[in-house]
């Protein structure tokens, strides 16, 4: 992965001027110093000071570690918390690099190691002071599932991976400093102060190659999993945060537009989930997934970013009362307008993965014309995404055997495990249905309509935030 690339003080100069493009391109060799450690360290530390980073730091071995940091920190969503371990390394005297390691711990138990659910004793009563039961198994494993101190080993997660992504963005925010420091004949361009930072989770892997101003994606899912909508919140986050303007399409009634708009222009308060669950479609007697809790939270993640001053925006597209070739072509014309009336702006578009074909014809009907196939015709960049995901759960709405009714609930999803990192690929060419690539979320697990939940309810319990592990 290393590649010996000496970064120079030109090339500083063309990092600086071109800061924001280069952030969505991160190479994928070492950031590498042209100063000795003991000189680039202190700027280290003030960086991850003024990006609201707080660390604890071993001063005898240029080694911090920072605390831990929620994912779309701030929001009422806790699921998902990263800390950074930092160490500097010596290059050759007069030069040095940064080693980064993110460290990612989840209350739910999607990066669980395999078996520790297991109970090997006789009882799961449990025990507070000689007393059973003061606190039930669910809250006692609630109680273990925040990353409070340093509890890390209780946590359903336990990953840690090199994150070459932060420390190129370190790099961009400590050179320019370091290069005011160097006696030099021309002058340095003075350096930008560095804002805060938002954790947007471990950088999908190709993501920001296709991501382009007036560009379209269409994702197409299986509805009713956890994860699709953690991808969308993620890709946002790391897209807008790279100064790409980004706006969401969601595949729910367009009646709620209003509502949906209402809500991330809001303070996020109580009275605000309210107003927001009181849409129809949350309380449908047939929940296909779309009305989930992950696509609640989702909601609330973009309502966060957009507080935040990023450039987010929403809009839904649906029209159930349509159906068939009548239905795609009024998709359609909604995607459309709303891709013309800015084109300045990178669409990403979520729905069922029929939708988003850019094939004509379905097994069914050979002269079917999907969304995705309409749309390739009247803009120039569109790109198709099927889902792709390793097994386990989802929130399906499928045919009754026994009758003509359809049966919700968790049920199997079975698929290919192609590890836990979330990915977009593209092929060389479409496929037979008109997909380009395909977008991986690794294992899947159901996500439950959100009214089941309690969300939008007043009297629920807030998330929990992480204590300070210092």
């Amino acid at each position: 992965m290393r590649s010996m690339v000496k970064v120079g003080w030109l090339a500083l100069l063309l990092a600086v001027g071109c800061a924001g493009r280069q952030d969505l391109e991160t190479p994928d060799y070492e950031a590498i110093y042209d100063v000795p450690l003991e000189e680039m360290w202190p700027s280290v530390r003030e960086y991850f000071k003024d990006a609201n980073l707080p660390y604890r730091e071993d001063r005898g071995s240029l080694v911090l570690e920072t605390e831990w940091k929620q994912e779309f920190g701030g929001s009422k969503i806790a699921g998902y918390w990263h800390r950074y371990m930092v160490i500097g390394k010596r290059e050759t005297p007069t030069k040095s690099k940064l080693w980064i390691t993110r460290i990612t711990k989840s209350v739910n138990k999607t990066l669980s190691q395999p078996g520790k659910e297991l109970d090997w004793s006789m009882s799961r009563m449990v025990f507070r002071g000689g007393d059973p039961l003061v606190l039930s198994v669910e809250d006692d494993e609630d109680r273990l599932a925040f990353p409070v101190g340093e509890n890390a080993f209780y946590m359903e997660s336990g990953q840690g991976t090199r994150d070459l992504t932060m420390e190129w963005r370190v790099f961009r925010g400590v050179m320019p400093k370091l290069a005011k420091q160097q006696p030099t004949k021309t002058e340095q361009p003075a350096a930008k102060a560095a804002a805060t930072f938002t954790e947007c989770g471990q950088s999908i892997l190709g993501l920001k190659k296709l991501a382009k101003v007036g560009g379209v994606m269409l994702l197409g899912e299986l509805h009713g999993t956890q994860e699709v909508p953690r991808f969308i919140a993620q890709s946002v986050c790391q897209l807008v945060t790279s100064g790409m303007p980004v706006t969401v399409g969601l595949e729910l009634p367009v009646e709620n537009e209003e509502r949906i708009t209402t809500f991330l222009q809001s303070q996020g308060g109580d009275v605000d989930w309210l107003k927001l669950m009181e849409a129809p479609f949350w309380r449908s007697p047939y929940p296909d997934g779309r009305g989930s809790e992950a696509v609640a939270n989702m909601l609330e993640q973009l309502r966060h970013l957009r507080a935040q001053g990023l450039d987010v925006a929403v809009f839904v597209y649906d029209h159930p009362k349509l159906s068939s070739q009548q239905r795609e072509d009024a998709l359609t014309k909604t995607v459309l307008a709303q891709v013309k009336a800015k084109p300045e702006r990178f669409h990403l578009v979520v729905s069922g993965n029929v939708h988003p074909r850019t094939a004509k014809g379905l097994p069914w009907d050979k002269q079917y014309q999907p969304m995705g196939y309409l749309l390739k015709d009247q803009l120039d960049d569109v790109t198709a995404l099927d889902m792709a995901y390793d097994s386990g759960t989802a929130w399906i709405c499928a045919a009754n055997q026994q009758s003509s009714k359809l049966d919700c609930g968790v049920k199997e999803a079975k698929g290919k495990d192609n590890g836990d990192r979330f990915f977009v690929h593209r092929w060389s060419s479409a496929n037979a249905e008109g997909y380009h690539g395909v977008f991986y979320v690794g294992h899947v697990t159901a996500s439950e309509p959100a009214i089941l939940k309690g969300l939008g309810n007043p009297d629920a319990a807030p998330a929990q935030e992480p204590a300070s592990s210092l």
